[in-house]
C-alpha cells in the first residue's frame, strides 16, 4: 500500500495554511480514548485517567478532516506522549525516517522553516512537533497569539474525534469485544470516515497500514531544535506578513 509522500504533505501543508492559517502544517496529532468492554486478567492497563477501560487512537489529521495516520492499540493507562514516543509513527518521526519535505519559506518572507505537526501540551516539542506554550509562561501578547493560532489548527484533529464519535453508534457506547478485535473495528471506522466525506479508497486503506508499512527513508530535514523552531514561528505569527486581521482581538478577548 502507498505510503506518505512529499507530494501529500505539500498538499496537506498548502491546505492548512489555506483554511486554518497555519503554514508548514502537514497534520494535527492528538489521542483519542474508546471505551471497550473490560478486558479479562488485565488489570489496570486499559484503564485511564477517566477510570474506564479504553484502547487509544494516535492519529493525525489532515485539514478536511480526514485522517492521514491512524496507530491503534494503546492501553489506556499510556499518555498521549508516551504512546507517541513507543508507536512506529513516533519512532520513525524522531530518526528522521518519515518522508517529510525540506524545509519552505514561510509565505510572503524569506524565513525558512521545517514541515511540523500540531499538537496540545501532552506531546514533546520537537524540531517536527509544534505544541503551545505552558499557561504558567505566556508572559507576552506573542504567545498568546502563537498558542491561538496553533489551537485553531489543532483543534481539526478533535473535530475529527468528534465527528467520528457522531457518525458510529459503537464509538458512543462502547466497543463491546475483546481488544484483539478491537483495533480493526477501530481503523474500519477511521477509513469508512474518509470514504464519507470524500476520500479515495486508496486513501482509506492508506492509513490503515502506514503505521507499519512506512520505509525507513533518511530524511536530514534541519538541523533546527523545537524551541527555536516555535519561537521562529511565534514572531512570524507577530509580524505584518504573517498575522491575521482578527488575531488581536481574539487574544485581547481572552
Amino acid at each position: 500500500m502507498p505510503k506518505p509522500t512529499r507530494e501529500k504533505c505539500t498538499r496537506i501543508a498548502m491546505e492548512f495554511d489555506e483554511k486554518w492559517n497555519f503554514p508548514n502544517c502537514i497534520g494535527a496529532i492528538d489521542g483519542k480514548h474508546f471505551r471497550i468492554k473490560a478486558p479479562r486478567n488485565s488489570g489496570s492497563l486499559y484503564i485511564n485517567y477517566k477510570k474506564f477501560f479504553s484502547i487509544v487512537l494516535l492519529a493525525v489529521v489532515d485539514a478536511n478532516y480526514k485522517f492521514v495516520i491512524a496507530d491503534v492499540g494503546s492501553y489506556g493507562r499510556n499518555s498521549d506522549g508516551g504512546i507517541m514516543q513507543n508507536s512506529i509513527f513516533g519512532k520513525k518521526l524522531t530518526s528522521n525516517a518519515l518522508d517529510i519535505p525540506p524545509k519552505k519559506r514561510l509565505p510572503r518572507t524569506d524565513l525558512e522553516l521545517p514541515y511540523v505537526f500540531v499538537a496540545d501540551e501532552a506531546f514533546p516539542l520537537t524540531t517536527n512537533i509544534m505544541r503551545p506554550f505552558s499557561g504558567d509562561r505566556l508572559t507576552d501578547e506573542a504567545m498568546k497569539i502563537y498558542n491561538y493560532r496553533l489551537s485553531r489548527a489543532r483543534r481539526i484533529v478533535e473535530n475529527a474525534f468528534g465527528i467520528l464519535q457522531e457518525r458510529f453508534e459503537l464509538c458512543q457506547k462502547g466497543i463491546q469485544v475483546q481488544p484483539k478485535y478491537v483495533d480493526n473495528i477501530i481503523l474500519a471506522c477511521t477509513c469508512l470516515h474518509n470514504f464519507i466525506i470524500g476520500g479515495t479508497s486508496t486513501e482509506s486503506q492508506n492509513i490503515a497500514s502506514v503505521s507499519i508499512n512506512l520505509e525507513n527513508d533518511n530524511n536530514m530535514n534541519n538541523a533546527l531544535d523545537g524551541m527555536t523552531v516555535r519561537e521562529m514561528f511565534k514572531d512570524y505569527f507577530r509580524s505584518d506578513e504573517g498575522s491575521i486581521p482578527w488575531q488581536n482581538d481574539i487574544v485581547n478577548r481572552h
